[in-house]
């Protein structure tokens, strides 16, 4: 064998091998979730539900690496004029304080979730990579935490649906 040849044999059997290890620590992570929590702690201890006390969302995390999150608090207004385009300035901000989606593709490495958002809903997300640090996933369970950007930070709470 070539040295070249050799060298283009191990580029392909290291970068294989790495692909086995992210599709194993992502298989028991693949799968729809239901919203169970999502609590903000400010610096000051201050804890808050971001979507309520009884969030709605689902997660979906397909086998082939790719994500689909929505977080919707339960409670929010109906638009009075029954159309999403001329709600209230108040009705829009509830909605936009009220919701999040995103969608890209996922890895696991190093028990932290790696989301690169192709796009979401908050804007400066779009384009982004976000790391989110692994309590527990598989099963049943799949819960991370987040660094706020107020110094805070969060812990989400996932369960499979059916579960």
């Amino acid at each position: 064998m070539k040295p070249r040849s050799a060298s283009t044999a191990i580029l392909l059997f290291v970068l294989a091998a790495s692909g086995g290890v992210v599709a194993q620590s992502t298989k028991d992570i693949a799968g729809t979730w239901q919203a169970v929590t999502n609590v903000h702690t400010a610096a000051d201890g201050k804890k808050t539900d971001a979507f309520g006390s009884n969030p709605k969302g689902m997660a979906i995390f397909t086998a082939d690496g790719h994500f689909a999150i929505i977080n919707v608090r339960p409670d929010l207004p109906k638009f009075i004029s029954s159309n999403r385009s001329i709600g209230s300035a108040e009705e829009n901000r509830a909605v936009v304080q009220g919701s999040l989606g995103l969608f890209g593709t996922y890895s696991v490495v190093d028990k932290t979730l790696v989301l690169k958002i192709e796009a979401s809903t908050y804007p400066n997300w779009s384009g982004s990579e976000q790391r989110f640090n692994l309590i527990s996933f598989g099963g049943d369970e799949l819960k991370w935490t987040l660094t706020a950007s107020d110094g805070g930070h969060g812990e989400v709470t996932w369960k499979r649906y059916g579960k």
